[in-house]
């Protein structure tokens, strides 16, 4: 679906161009107690920087957890306040959730969650937020798949300048678990880096 969609919108960022042996690992929904903390401690083995698009609601709920983010030298990005759909959400509703999850994130990057925008939203928000797509999607959220099968497509699919979606959630933590770690050390083999998102 997205490789159509990024000629929709090539105004989004679906990947950054490097002739170089970077990866963009991204995390989406947290941050949460159950699964964050053990993220960032398999990204430290690897010394692999990442970028985490944020839900309002979660990070005040855990205010302190989110802290540790960028005490750990990732990015931030805002997810919305509450996952909205953006493809069922009404254009005033959607952004106003985006400006209160601003409230606790402070950041100028933003992605929709399910990766679902219009063209009205994007055209609203674009004056603030560089939006941030992707052109490798890991699949952990998806509970008929295994995390053998989400590490596995992501080896496949990920070159230079990919930018790859893991979910920091409790749906996802089961693939998770067998996918990050597959990930981290097969690329890392490979002589890649692992950088949170230049933009």
């Amino acid at each position: 679906m997205f490789h159509w969609l990024s000629y929709l919108f090539p105004s989004l960022i679906w990947k950054i161009k490097t002739s170089e042996k970077i990866l963009y690992l991204t995390f989406d929904d947290g941050p949460i107690p159950e699964v964050t903390p053990w993220v960032l401690r398999e990204l430290e083995k690897y010394h692999a920087k990442a970028t985490f698009f944020c839900i309002g609601s979660n990070v005040v709920k855990n205010s302190e957890l989110f802290k540790q983010l960028t005490v750990h030298g990732h990015r931030i990005g805002n997810h919305t306040q509450h996952h909205l759909n953006g493809w069922k959400a009404k254009p005033t509703v959607y952004i106003n959730n985006v400006a209160d999850a601003g409230l606790h994130i402070s950041s100028h990057i933003f992605r929709p969650p399910y990766g679902k925008i219009t063209p009205v939203i994007i055209t609203r928000l674009k004056s603030e937020y560089k939006i941030v797509m992707w052109d490798v999607l890991s699949y952990d959220f998806d509970i008929t798949r295994n995390g053998e099968w989400c590490s596995q497509h992501v080896i496949r699919s990920a070159k230079p300048g990919s930018i790859i979606v893991f979910h920091d959630s409790i749906k996802a933590n089961e693939r998770l678990k067998v996918a990050l770690p597959a990930v981290l050390k097969y690329f890392s083999a490979k002589g890649f880096k692992f950088h949170s998102l230049p933009v």
